[in-house]
């Protein structure tokens, strides 16, 4: 196990507030022995290693990888999306970050933002991005105005200083791509088409969906 891996377990046990006990318990093993998959001197086996996964609602490329959920960026990738837009509805931003995280998986089987998404009833969304979106908006970095009973995210005059240092320019590029193809249409729309997914259908209701099954989809559908 490499160190990248045993670092990814430990800081998402801390983020999660876990104690070494917990976790050890979750994955049937013993503290000292989930100590030693910490310190990167014991492997997971295949078993303990889907079911840390689950715990902590990533994929098994993602863990493998060492790649953890970067909140920080995700934000930047919400500031991109709302810089091309006068304002977004909830819903459709949430599907357009869906879209740029697992397309940019396609070509480097690795997330834009690292971050695990759930099967909910209006498609697939990021864990976080409820609880970002509501402290970008305590911080003044949006605005959240209702519509027609629909929410519109817009960006404000803080938010649009902030600096999008995290998001390269290839990535920049492909949001850009994404936000011409889906501009004009409705939040039905993105809505319907990531319902019929491969990633959304085969997974469980409330439940992970994997980036794995995405390379099995058309990028051109998406960008």
């Amino acid at each position: 196990m490499s160190t990248k891996y045993a670092s990814l377990v430990k800081a998402l046990r801390l983020e999660r507030e876990l104690s070494q006990a917990e976790v050890a318990e979750k994955l049937s093993l013993s503290r000292q022995s989930y100590m030693a998959v910490e310190r990167g001197s014991r492997e997971l086996t295949l078993e303990e290693a889907e079911r840390l996964c689950r715990l902590f609602g990533i994929t098994m490329s993602a863990l493998e990888g060492g790649q953890a959920p970067n909140y920080e960026k995700y934000k930047q990738m919400i500031h991109a999306f709302l810089r091309l837009n006068k304002h977004l509805t909830k819903t459709k931003l949430a599907k357009l970050l869906y879209l740029a995280d697992f397309s940019w998986y396609y070509t480097h089987l690795k997330s834009m933002s690292g971050m695990p998404y759930r099967k909910i009833q209006y498609g697939p969304v990021a864990d976080a991005y409820f609880g970002l979106i509501d402290q970008m908006a305590d911080n003044g970095e949006i605005s959240i105005d209702l519509k027609d009973e629909a929410m519109l995210i817009s960006e404000t005059r803080t938010g649009a200083r902030t600096e999008l240092y995290q998001v390269n320019a290839k990535e920049r590029e492909l949001i850009e791509k994404i936000d011409a193809k889906w501009k004009n249409k409705k939040t039905t729309d993105i809505v319907g088409f990531t319902h019929k997914q491969l990633p959304y259908l085969f997974a469980e209701e409330n439940g992970i969906v994997s980036y794995e099954i995405f390379t099995q989809e058309d990028p051109s559908d998406i960008y």
